[in-house]
C-alpha cells in the first residue's frame, strides 16, 4: 500500500494512493497516532468501503492524484536521522575507513520536500550534491529494542534524495548545516514494509542527472541494516511513529569526481529505487529560496 501527504485549505493530511487516485484519510498527526488503524481503514476504503469502514456510512471519496498538492507526510515533531558512509563502496570512494558504528546526523523536518518541487542552490555553494537513498519511517514506538523488533517497527519505506551543500558541510566537523538546505530533502511516496521486504535482500538504488546515470548501487552493500541502526538509536533515544531513518547512499556522489560534478540550476535529478519508484527533483537558483 502507498501513502502520500497532501495539503488542503486547512491542514496537511495523509492519503492512500491507488493508481491515479487518492483517498484522503486523516490529518498527519492523527494518522501517526495510530498508523496501523489508518492502514486498515485505507485498505477498506480503497476496496470500495465507507469512510470509516467497516461500519461507517459515508462513501470513501476518491480524488485524482493530479488534482492534489503533495506535501511531506512526516509530522513536524518527527526526528529525521540520516546515516553517512553506510555503503562500503561509498566509504571507499571518499577514502574513509569502514566505521565501527553508524555515522548519524540530523535533519530538521523543515528541510523535507516532495517530488517535483525545486531545490535551490544557496548563495556561495558551487552546486548541490546528489545522494540517492532509502528512507525508513517508524510505525511503532521503539525503545531499547533488539534488531529484529526494531526492523519490524518500520511502517514503510520511501525514495529519498539527501541533497547536500558540500561547502557548508565541510566548514566544520559537524555536518548539520550542509545537510539542511531549504527543500534539500525530497521524499517520495511511502510504500508499506510488507510490499518492500527486507532491504538486505537487495534493492537497486539508481540516481540520474539530466538522464545520465551517476549512481547504481545495491542495498546488499549496506554496512549496517535498518534494524541494527534503529536498535542502536533506541538505546539512547525513544523513537516514535513518524520518525525517519535515511539509510545512506551508494557510491557515485559528485564531489569525489575529477573534476567535481555538482547540480546546477536547470538540472533535473532522479532517484529510482526498486519497489519504491522514482523521485524527480528540479534544481533552482538562490532566488528560489525567497518562498522557503
Amino acid at each position: 500500500m502507498k501513502f502520500i501527504g497532501i495539503t488542503t485549505q486547512t491542514s496537511r493530511r495523509v492519503a492512500a494512493v491507488s493508481d491515479d487516485q487518492v483517498v484522503d484519510l486523516a490529518a498527519v498527526d492523527e494518522f501517526w497516532a495510530d498508523a496501523a488503524l489508518w492502514r486498515e481503514r485505507a485498505a477498506a476504503r480503497l476496496a470500495g468501503g465507507t469512510a470509516e469502514a467497516p461500519g461507517g456510512t459515508e462513501p470513501a471519496k476518491r480524488i485524482r492524484l493530479a488534482d492534489v498538492t503533495q506535501a511531506p507526510l512526516i509530522p513536524a515533531s518527527a526526528r529525521v536521522l540520516c546515516v553517512g558512509l553506510n555503503y562500503r563502496a561509498h566509504a571507499a570512494e571518499g577514502s574513509f575507513e569502514v566505521p565501527e558504528y553508524p555515522t548519524i546526523f540530523g535533519r530538521w523536518t523543515a528541510s523535507l520536500s516532495v517530488g517535483g518541487v525545486a531545490a535551490p542552490v544557496p548563495d556561495g555553494e558551487a552546486g548541490l550534491d546528489w545522494e540517492g537513498e532509502i528512507a525508513a519511517v517508524v510505525g511503532r514506538r521503539i525503545q531499547n529494542a533488539d534488531e529484529r523488533t526494531a526492523a519490524q517497527s518500520v511502517f514503510g519505506y520511501a525514495t529519498f534524495n539527501d541533497l547536500t551543500c558540500r561547502r557548508a558541510q565541510k566548514l566544520t566537523a559537524q555536518w548539520t548545516l550542509g545537510k539542511n538546505g531549504d527543500r534539500s530533502g525530497p521524499m517520495g511516496p511511502l510504500v508499506t514494509a510488507d510490499e518492500v521486504g527486507d532491504l538486505r535482500d537487495g534493492l537497486q538504488v539508481r540516481t540520474r542527472v539530466n538522464g545520465v546515470e551517476v549512481q547504481n548501487g545495491n542495498t546488499r552493500d549496506m554496512i549496517f541494516s535498518v534494524g541494527h541502526i534503529l536498535s542502536l538509536v533506541s538505546r539512547t533515544m525513544t523513537l516514535h511513529p513518524g520518525d525517519v531513518l535515511v539509510s545512506g547512499t551508494p557510491e557515485g556522489v559528485g564531489y569525489v569526481r575529477t573534476p567535481p560534478w555538482l547540480l546546477q540550476p536547470g538540472d533535473t535529478v532522479e532517484v529510482e529505487v526498486d519497489r519504491l519508484g522514482t523521485l524527480v527533483t528540479p534544481i533552482a537558483g538562490p532566488d528560489a529560496r525567497a518562498d522557503a
